[in-house]
């Protein structure tokens, strides 16, 4: 058997020639900002041209690149943990957008520790990103007004702080979601299982189901916590104890398994005598032995709007927030 022929890399030429078009117009597309492409072809060239790229398995020299553009092409990325699945799966967004703007990342964990924030953030500028995404943003916005006044630039991902540009589910839909399926089953005893109080996802989705529920003319008792089993436990605990409610809504899926282990710890059925809803539809959610009711949040399409959103404040703009709609997902952990 005789050796192997080494496969050429595909160049700009080779793309242009299998697309009908102009090398400059290639470059423009694969290698040019946002709006040199649009400048360049129109959108249906401009899919082609990028059709023809991966077809032919172009890889950008990204060196070549930076010179020509004085950026590294590198991204760093923050979030509280990656041992996360919700902040994982928005990771994997922001890379696969990244990837196909010739972009590499890199992600830090910062444990939502403001001393660490700050250490991996200047950790990040040392090897000179052109900007970052947080996933870490306090609500205070102490640290991320700080990142604003030295001109670092960067987005928000999941959490909003401030008017800084942000990617976000709309959290505060999300808990009224939930409110109005349990108020619909007839729950007018509910307690909240808010996560921490520094980040906005937990004060959002506590408002927005608080706020449907004060419509009615009805309180409900609200506990903070861990965004994880423990702290959700521990918080399903205390409500039961103190408020006896009927349905807790925990603001994300670890806290809302923690709770449905406090229920049946006190000698109670999930779904039946308490119901458990949850916040982020992640994997585990329906495959549970009580199958957890959850507001899905579009977690990948997140971190690739936050790549977008990143790109456009590189090339000077000052793009809008953008708030990603939720969906209710109704299963047997609310089921009466």
């Amino acid at each position: 058997m005789g050796r192997a022929e080494r496969k050429r890399p595909a160049t700009l030429r080779t793309i242009a020639q299998s697309a009908g078009v102009d090398i400059s117009t290639v470059s423009r597309v694969l290698n040019g900002s946002p709006e040199d492409a649009a400048r360049a072809a129109s959108r249906e060239t401009a899919d082609a041209i990028r059709e023809w790229a991966a077809r032919l398995d172009y890889r950008p020299n990204p060196h070549a690149k930076s010179l020509r553009t004085q950026r590294s092409n590198l991204v760093g990325v923050l979030v509280p943990r990656l041992s996360d699945v919700v902040l994982a799966t928005i990771y994997e967004g922001i890379e696969d957008a990244a990837a196909g703007h010739g972009l590499a990342t890199f992600v830090m964990n910062s444990h939502d520790r403001p001393a660490e924030q700050r250490a991996r953030t200047e950790l990040a500028l040392s090897r000179r990103v052109d900007g970052l995404i947080l996933g870490d943003a306090h609500h205070d916005g102490e640290f991320t007004g700080e990142l604003a006044e030295r001109r670092v630039p960067f987005v928000l991902v999941s959490r909003h702080a401030g008017e800084h540009p942000s990617v976000t589910c709309d959290d505060y839909l999300g808990g009224r979601l939930v409110a109005e399926h349990f108020l619909e089953l007839g729950h007018r005893r509910a307690g909240v299982i808010a996560g921490e109080p520094f980040a906005s996802t937990g004060i959002d989705r506590t408002a927005g189901f608080a706020d449907r529920y004060r419509a009615e003319g009805l309180e409900v008792a609200t506990v903070h916590s861990g965004f994880d089993t423990a702290g959700g436990h521990r918080a399903a605990e205390r409500l039961l104890t103190e408020t006896g409610p009927t349905a807790i809504f925990a603001v994300n899926d670890f806290a809302a398994i923690g709770a449905l282990g406090a229920v049946r710890d006190a000698g109670l059925r999930p779904g039946i005598d308490v119901a458990v809803a949850g916040f982020n539809d992640t994997p585990l959610a329906a495959e549970l032995p009580v199958p957890l009711t959850s507001v899905r949040s579009p977690m990948h399409e997140m971190g690739r709007r936050a790549l977008e959103l990143l790109i456009t404040v590189l090339n000077g703009q000052s793009p809008e927030s953008e708030r990603l709609a939720p969906e209710l997902f109704v299963r047997a952990s609310t089921a009466r």
